[in-house]
């Protein structure tokens, strides 16, 4: 799914930002965005070796990094040397997306009006803000708050009481009740005698044939997406946190939790109330016991339960 700035991002160079480092081009900042995905023009950063395949390829005009990392990027990359890269990160983030670190709130909302979204069914007391765009055939329930920017595919259902922001969404995607989706994650920094917030400019993004059940919370990614993937299945009070992203045809049950960063594959089933830690890989076709904690990588076509979690025959063995 395409993606799409939802922040007034400031028009810097990055000799604005680093006026005393050695760069070779003074270029206009085009945005923020992991090693993987940089392009010509936009800043990275490389603050873990797990990260050095990415690191070695990257397209990436300016990178933040560690004196120990910077030998892994390509010659022609600018780079600024630091202590903590996230903490120089989330410098630059409030530099060119000052309002990226607070959910402010939508003071642009309306009531919706049926005469702009003809084909558009709404409860009472729907409010939208400016330039969201809903597709044919979608409903959208009452006292749900739509904000600025906001796109909703056809033949949606989106419950009553929920909030959207910072997020699009595919076609035939089911949102039951009382769903906060595109909020701000988890992030900070601690810095002395308090804790730095850290900006989150990224998305959610919702595949086709989606359904999310009840009172689920979704955050939006820090630099990369949150993503859902087509056909997936959430349960009631499941929370995603920033740049998780699951795959294709999952099954995850009521209250699982997904801390920051992890990725889910495909065909992946998760019982009730287990917990997966943050910066983990969930292989396809995975089977995970309710109320697990997964600490570890998992790779494909595997079954497993407990805490922490390991492979069900060894867990059945322990638990006889």
């Amino acid at each position: 799914m395409r993606s799409k700035n939802f922040f007034l991002k400031k028009k810097l160079k990055i000799k604005d930002l680093y006026p005393k480092a050695k760069i070779k081009k003074n270029f206009l900042v085009d945005n923020i965005t992991s090693l993987e995905e940089a392009k010509l023009n936009d800043i990275s950063f490389f603050d873990k070796i797990d990260y050095k395949n990415f690191a070695e390829n990257t397209k990436a005009s300016f990178c933040i990094t560690t004196k120990g990392l910077e030998k892994f990027l390509p010659k022609e990359v600018d780079r600024v040397v630091v202590n903590n890269v996230l903490f120089e990160l989330s410098l630059i983030l409030k530099k060119l997306y000052p309002s990226a670190d607070v959910d402010f709130p939508d003071l642009s909302l309306n009531l919706a009006k049926t005469k702009n979204l003809k084909s558009v069914k709404f409860g009472n007391n729907v409010l939208i803000g400016k330039s969201v765009k809903i597709g044919k055939n979608t409903i959208i329930g009452s006292n749900t708050i739509i904000e600025s920017k906001v796109e909703i595919g056809e033949n949606c259902v989106i419950g009553s009481g929920c909030i959207i922001k910072s997020s699009i969404i595919g076609n035939r995607v089911m949102i039951q009740d009382n769903c906060k989706i595109g909020q701000k994650g988890f992030g900070f920094i601690p810095v002395k005698n308090k804790n730095m917030k850290f900006p989150h400019i990224g998305n959610v993004l919702i595949a086709d044939d989606v359904e999310i059940a009840s009172g689920c919370t979704i955050d939006r990614g820090s630099i990369n997406h949150t993503i859902i993937g087509k056909n997936t299945y959430l349960d009631n009070q499941v929370h995603v946190a920033h740049n998780v992203k699951i795959g294709s045809n999952c099954m995850i049950a009521g209250q699982v939790g997904f801390a920051g960063s992890t990725t889910i594959g495909s065909n992946v089933s998760i019982g009730g109330q287990a917990g997966v830690s943050g910066h983990l890989k969930i292989g396809n076709n995975v089977k995970i016991g309710g109320g697990s904690g997964v600490v570890k990588n998992i790779e494909d076509n595997q079954i497993v339960m407990g805490y922490p979690a390991v492979p069900l025959k060894e867990f059945l063995k322990k638990n006889k």
